[in-house]
């Protein structure tokens, strides 16, 4: 493409998303300069005619825009989306969830890219799942019970531990110090045996049933591979790669694991990428995950009245749901708190600190009967008296 027209692209007042698709769609084409010019006329025209009035109402377009859609939507909780073996919340429950700012989704799921070198080799692509799918002890070798030497005595399988390459020492080193630290359990003593594959756990009163099989349940589920907020890792073959999709989420855990390839690897708890990411990736996420959940279910929204909403729960640097405990409920106006939900206690709560509202809003113009500041509302006329 011609440095000059570039340079013409790079000066126009256009967003950055439309300048880098049309330098890549010059560069792709041969175009004289008449054609050039020709598109940049049609560019800002389309441009122009898709920019927003002046004083208008957009938070209840967008609002609009995206309630009605939704009133379309199924209340199916659960799907298979492509994983016959994990379920995945969409419809109008997944919606809510995002809206609402929800610390945990109800259905947490990773889909994990790998590096070049384990996505296109099976093998490594299952060695990476080891590494991330939680195994408990039980998965390691047989469990027993002793109520005559009131001991718990585990009995490790040389194979399996070879088979998902970690050390029988790893093991013994690693589930007592589990036990003690994840599940702050502490009423027993160990002893290892690596000679013999084995390891001895006591519980410190002798005497209790009761201990010996508190002690028991907790050795057999304790967690000694993996991370332990994934429940389970499915390796599928998707393009020409294998990828990995998850029952659970630790973005942290997991773009730790080596072979995982971070800049694509993704979670769909909004709040777990806002606080590793950070905010950015925070408000991203919020865009990507509502808008492929109205798509899922046929619904187009345009992209702009997401977007306005993502950045209304982001602004102040953290995600805040929409609701009385977010955006809503921390409003400047009394009274627009007050329209919303719990009306008697922002009231008593305005008058008891003595607040004033200045009536800048749509909400508590429309209460107390006088213009809202939009559209025709928002223009004074002045006359000039000319002598």
């Amino acid at each position: 493409m011609d440095a000059k027209f570039e340079k013409k692209i790079d000066a126009a007042d256009l967003p950055v998303k439309t300048k880098n698709d049309l330098i890549k769609f010059l560069s792709e084409n041969d175009f004289s300069e008449n054609q050039f010019n020709e598109i940049m006329n049609r560019i800002f025209e389309e441009y122009g005619k898709t920019r927003i009035e002046p004083c208008e109402a957009v938070g209840i377009i967008a609002a609009q825009s995206i309630g009605e859609p939704g009133t379309q939507m199924t209340m199916r909780t659960f799907h298979y989306a492509g994983v016959a073996e994990i379920n995945v919340t969409l419809g109008l429950p997944r919606l809510i969830e995002i809206m609402d700012a929800r610390k945990s989704p109800s259905t947490p799921t990773m889909t994990i890219f790998l590096e070049e070198g384990y996505s296109d080799n099976r093998d490594r692509a299952r060695e990476v799942s080891w590494q991330i799918e939680a195994a408990h002890l039980h998965e390691f070798g047989d469990i027993k019970t002793d109520m005559v030497e009131m001991v718990v005595e585990v009995v490790l399988n040389k194979d399996v531990c070879k088979k998902r390459k970690i050390s029988v020492e790893e093991i013994m080193d690693r589930a007592p110090k589990k036990i003690r630290d994840r599940a702050h359990y502490r009423d027993f003593d160990s002893e290892a045996d690596p000679e013999h594959l084995k390891i001895t756990f006591l519980p410190k009163d002798p005497e209790s049933y009761q201990n010996l099989f508190t002690l028991a349940e907790y050795v057999r589920n304790v967690i000694v591979q993996g991370i332990d907020d994934i429940e389970r890792v499915v390796v599928r073959k998707e393009n020409g790669e294998y990828i990995l999709y998850t029952e659970g989420s630790n973005l942290k855990g997991v773009f730790e694991v080596d072979g995982v390839d971070t800049t694509r690897t993704r979670t769909n708890n909004i709040a777990e990428i806002s606080e590793v990411l950070g905010i950015e990736a925070g408000r991203n996420a919020i865009i990507d995950e509502a808008l492929s959940t109205l798509r899922e279910q046929g619904i187009e929204v345009d992209v702009r009245h997401i977007m306005l909403v993502a950045d209304m729960m982001c602004m102040e640097g953290e995600v805040k749901q929409i609701g009385r405990h977010g955006i809503a409920g921390e409003k400047e106006s009394v009274l627009s708190r007050a329209a919303f939900e719990v009306t008697v206690n922002h009231l008593l709560d305005a008058a008891v600190a003595n607040e004033e509202d200045i009536l800048e809003g749509v909400t508590e113009n429309v209460i107390v009967g006088q213009p809202i500041q939009l559209g025709t509302g928002d223009v004074k006329l002045i006359a000039n008296r000319s002598s």
